[in-house]
């Protein structure tokens, strides 16, 4: 990858009422639903603190139900 066309963006991960993370540019607010928490830095820093803590890609909600139903 040429220097000219490398992400030079600085993200922060994200993560929603349901506990599913994402990265977001970190100069902007994060969209609604959607709080900053963990790693800022670049993408690749980021997605990997993502790959760390989220272990359980179910979605909150369904946790729940699982975990009362048995």
């Amino acid at each position: 990858m040429d220097s000219e066309r490398e992400d030079k963006t600085i993200y922060k991960v994200v993560m929603n009422h349901e506990e599913q993370y994402s990265i977001w540019p970190a100069d902007r607010e994060p969209p609604s639903g959607w709080r900053t928490v963990g790693r800022r830095g670049k993408k690749a820093e980021c997605l990997s603190y993502i790959k760390e803590v989220w272990t359980d890609m179910r979605p909150l909600g369904l946790r729940d139900r699982m975990a009362r139903s048995t």
